[in-house]
């Protein structure tokens, strides 16, 4: 059912950029903006990274700000090789709902993009905790090494190999 389908811009920025300014200068019509340092992930802490989960009611809160639904399905998109948009469909797809990412994101989009800010009818997420059998913490990782278990480290080659860190020397 399209009418349950919400796009949402997921365009965040590691050199301090505002993803919220690039969502107003030009956005695929009708999205959302989803801000993901407020509503996907929890402030940066030592021990728990750059963007360790956010509390389980956060999460749905910033769901229902954009309109999200319980039923509705998701498309997300950014401009950064669906690096940023991925984790809110990662997070949706853990919690049961339905949720897609742009290929190719915004830079593929072939009409024009809008500058109009849609009106949002709050939507009805629920979410009251994050699933157990979804998130595991570093102890889990170590663990799962130790018994031979293979752990996919996702970052680019370069980053991966030690020899370029831009993120957190």
């Amino acid at each position: 059912n399209l009418s349950w389908v919400i796009v949402c811009d997921v365009r965040w920025y590691l050199d301090g950029r505002s993803g919220r300014a690039a969502y107003s200068a030009g956005h695929l019509p009708g999205a959302v903006f989803i801000d993901l340092d407020r509503w996907l992930a929890a402030p940066p802490t030592t021990a728990g990274g750059r963007h360790p989960l956010p509390a389980a009611d956060v999460f749905a809160a910033g769901m229902r700000a954009a309109g999200i639904s319980d039923d509705s399905t998701v498309v997300a998109y950014d401009d950064a090789g669906g690096a940023n948009a991925a984790r809110l469909v990662w997070l949706l797809r853990i919690c049961g709902r339905a949720a897609a990412l742009l290929d190719g994101g915004i830079d593929t989009w072939p009409l024009p993009l809008s500058k109009v800010i849609p009106v949002v009818t709050p939507g009805s997420f629920e979410l009251s905790s994050w699933p157990s059998d979804a998130v595991v913490n570093a102890d889990e990782v170590a663990a799962a090494t130790e018994q031979g278990r293979t752990i996919i480290d996702a970052r680019a080659a370069n980053r991966y190999a030690g020899t370029v860190e831009p993120v957190d020397a």
